[in-house]
């Protein structure tokens, strides 16, 4: 029968202590009461995935991976011996990390029996010990839930989510220490199946996550679920160098309710129809990309085991590009660069990176925080450092050139013919003048200014005038100038 489902994640809440709301995204029912052999066949993403293919190469042996969740029940019969160590973060659950808490304290149970489940045998149905039996790839029998990683050791850490914490621990406090701790006790992989409705994380995380980073750990945290209001990936999946995960449905496309979108999304994985171990020994259907998470957090188990040198940069760069491509364009905001393949992540042949191909939290940190300026205490000085100037230099006003500075044949060409023509007019004046002057100066001449007042001749006159019969021809020249018979 279905479980009343408590809210699963709250809004983001502002307050005095800028408090971040994170939440468990998951939607649970309770199996039937059938056996535990009918778990394990509900488990169709092992087969699909490439995980059983996987286990000939790695069952994730010798890794320590981290749960930050509501706290894993270690006493269940398919995580027997998985649970090596654990911590409570909430102040509100026990020394272990054992005790669930929060709105939904069956949660991390749920998740750790995914990623490293080893499974069972049921004495009533086979007499097999607790070794690995005949018949069985992985894990400690064919019953119960087996996870990815198998022979992975799990470290619980239990921090309390998606309601009021008894102890006043928020999640701005709880989940850095979580990352914290869960480095300094080895963890090579961190799973977070948790997370907001804002794309913003609380500035007091950047030192855990940047810790993790510099210490070779590799996160994955669940992308979020449209189901419970959650459109868009919120933090911790949006924070650079995190390995996002969206969810599938069992068709392998992008699920409708169990799956948000963003361009933080790195590699997508089943999120619908799964089961997992519930505490006090039961199990579960639900669906999310709670579940998903684990899926992929086993996937990087495997590999870390199989190859223990590689950096986090590189697992992560064997997961993304091993994916299956789907949707438009490789990477997109639906399924990231596609579907995890998880023997291929293993065995395929993937060039080497030296950076996260998802982006640096370090890096992230130096571009975009700002250096907050403290109050000044009484009496103390407030000093500045000096603004910069512009470093481009001021360009000098501009000038005329002078003669000298000129260069070419086009200047000097200019002048030379200025000087040509004006000694030209100066030579037409001259030589007009003495024309003139030789003309007044000629024999007969009666006036010095005779050509300027000769009179007008009346064309109805009978009688010629003394022009008419002139010798001269310059004279009748220019009289024929002025007035035409």
């Amino acid at each position: 029968m279905p479980v009343s489902p408590q809210p699963l994640r709250r809004n983001l809440r502002r307050s005095a202590a800028a408090a971040l709301a994170l939440a468990l995204f998951s939607g649970i029912a309770l199996a039937p009461a059938a056996s535990a052999d009918d778990i394990r066949n509900r488990e169709y993403w092992l087969d699909q995935y490439g995980i059983t293919a996987a286990w000939d190469t790695s069952q994730g042996e010798g890794v320590k991976v981290a749960i930050i969740d509501s706290g894993v029940d270690s006493s269940h019969k398919d995580l027997a011996g998985a649970v090596v160590g654990g911590v409570d973060m909430s102040g509100s659950g026990n020394g272990n990390g054992t005790k669930g808490v929060g709105s939904e304290p069956e949660h991390g149970t749920l998740v750790a029996t995914m990623l490293a489940g080893r499974g069972h045998t049921d004495p009533s149905s086979s007499p097999v010990g607790p070794s690995t039996p005949p018949g069985v790839k992985a894990g400690a029998g064919p019953d119960g839930v087996v996870g990815v990683a198998p022979k992975a050791e799990l470290l619980s850490i239990s921090v309390w989510l998606g309601s009021e914490n008894p102890s006043g621990k928020t999640v701005d406090d709880q989940i850095p220490a979580a990352v914290k701790w869960a480095v300094d006790h080895g963890a090579r992989v961190i799973n977070m199946s948790l997370g907001s409705t804002s794309t913003a994380w609380p500035e007091s995380w950047d030192d855990a996550f940047s810790y993790a980073e510099s210490k070779d750990v590799v996160i994955v945290a669940a992308a979020g679920n449209r189901a419970s209001g959650s459109e868009q990936v919120g933090a911790p999946a949006t924070i650079p160098g995190v390995l996002a995960v969206g969810g599938l449905d069992k068709n392998g496309a992008a699920s409708n309710d169990s799956s948000s979108q963003g361009i933080s999304i790195g590699v997508s994985a089943p999120a619908e129809d799964l089961a997992g171990g519930l505490p006090g020994g039961g199990y579960a259907r639900w669906s999310g990309t709670s579940g998903a998470a684990p899926i992929v957090a086993g996937v990087a188990a495997l590999i870390r085991s199989k190859y223990p040198d590689m950096s986090a940069a590189q697992v992560i760069n064997r997961i993304i590009s091993s994916a299956k491509p789907k949707g438009d364009g490789v990477p997109n905001a639906i399924y990231g660069y596609g579907l995890v393949d998880a023997n291929a992540a293993l065995t395929a042949d993937i060039p080497v990176v030296e950076a996260n191909p998802l982006g640096s939290i370090a890096d992230w940190i130096r571009v975009h925080r700002r250096v907050a300026v403290s109050a000044p205490t009484a009496g103390a000085t407030v000093s500045a450092e000096p603004v910069p100037g512009p470093t481009v230099a001021d360009r000098p006003a501009p000038r005329a050139a002078r003669a000298t500075e000129l260069s070419g044949a086009a200047p000097t060409a200019i002048v030379f013919g200025f000087g040509g023509l004006l000694l030209l007019i100066v030579a037409a004046g001259s030589t007009h003048l003495l024309v003139v002057r030789r003309k007044l100066n000629m024999p007969g001449s009666s006036s010095s200014t005779g050509v300027g007042t000769a009179e007008p001749i009346d064309s109805d006159s009978a009688e010629p005038t003394d022009l008419d019969t002139a010798d001269s021809k310059d004279s009748s020249v220019q009289v024929k100038g002025s007035h035409q018979r």
